[in-house]
């Protein structure tokens, strides 16, 4: 995947739409939150072994499409600040490699 073509699109999508002035970090970290709590709401009262099935079923389109609307706009709010995506991930991962996990009593 070429994260910064889909920015780049993302960004072009948004600049002819003039978009951009709508499109500060909070605004954006916002309708990512929209976006995963509609993802969310998908599996919100099914049974563990329903939402295991769940892609099997005929709300597996609708997980795709909710899921890409979190990417989207993921990807673009990294584009807007600034946010190397590939360079977090490596540092929060080996923060958390090196980190000791516990369960909660």
């Amino acid at each position: 995947m070429d994260i910064a073509a889909w920015q780049a699109r993302l960004t072009a999508f948004a600049e002819a739409r003039d978009w951009p002035q709508f499109h500060n970090p909070k605004n954006l970290a916002t309708a990512l939150s929209v976006e995963s709590a509609e993802l969310l709401e998908i599996f919100q009262w099914l049974t563990p072994e329903q939402a295991d099935s769940v892609m099997a079923s005929d709300k597996a389109g609708h997980v795709r499409d909710e899921v890409a609307d979190v990417a989207i706009y993921l990807l673009y709010f990294l584009a807007r600040t600034g946010i190397d995506l590939e360079a977090v991930l490596e540092d929060k991962m080996s923060r958390n490699e090196h980190r000791e996990w516990k369960f909660r009593d």
